[in-house]
């Protein structure tokens, strides 16, 4: 039985970067911030140990290069590699994590001042606004046939259109939020909630009992 680490989601996205073509450590560390950071981001620390682990297991195979003076090591990826992604992609997966730390602050917006949670929520609209300016000319890149990886924009769009819809989410949230804030008192700890916006998340929130109540449907006919 192998005594090594066991393989993490991160050595998956790994070994699914080596699927695509051959990289450097170097090269995999400005691919994953490049293109998964978005979605998975990680210490550079540990995508420089994921290929090595890769290589233990039998997943990807790692050869010696010279670039120039300098000596540097490429990993590609094995049959067996192959399998391993193959088998991961099989099953479902875990669902998104949000974690916000500006989201946490508006939370507790009552310990605070006023002016704190307009400022959060200020930086919280420009940090969207400056991340879909990387993913527009991504996008724009890609409808032009000239995005990276051409032959992978099938797979690139569906993440994209995410992206896209998250970064425009997170801007629209942040006025709306601004708005509601700036009907509260001096003192958030005296603010109210405003009935009408209560009932309207109501509202939104019941998209999904239609779903449930086909699902139980569906399964008493089962």
């Amino acid at each position: 039985m192998s005594r090594e680490p066991a393989l993490t989601t991160t050595s998956y996205a790994i070994l699914g970067l080596l699927a695509v073509r051959p990289w450097s450590t170097y090269e995999l560390a400005r691919q994953m911030d490049r293109s998964l950071g978005r979605i998975w981001p990680r210490a550079q620390s540990k995508i420089y140990e994921e290929p090595k682990k890769l290589v233990r297991h039998g997943l990807a195979r790692a050869e010696k290069q010279s670039v120039g003076r300098r000596p540097r090591t490429v990993y590609a990826i094995t049959p067996e590699g192959r399998g391993a992604l193959a088998a991961w992609l099989h099953e479902p997966g875990a669902g998104p994590a949000l974690e916000s730390e500006q989201h946490l602050k508006v939370f507790f917006a009552d310990s605070g001042t006023k002016a704190d949670t307009r400022a959060t929520l200020h930086a919280l609209r420009a940090w969207a606004v400056e991340r879909n300016q990387e993913n527009l000319t991504a996008a724009r890149g890609y409808a032009a046939g000239e995005g990276a990886f051409p032959q992978r924009a099938a797979q690139t769009l569906l993440v994209g259109r995410f992206l896209t819809d998250y970064y425009r989410l997170v801007a629209e949230w942040a006025d709306w939020a601004a708005t509601v804030v700036e009907q509260w008192p001096d003192e958030p700890r005296d603010a109210t909630a405003d009935p009408d916006e209560l009932a309207e998340t109501v509202r939104r929130a019941a998209w999904s009992e239609a779903d449930a109540e086909q699902g139980t449907r569906s399964d008493k006919e089962v």
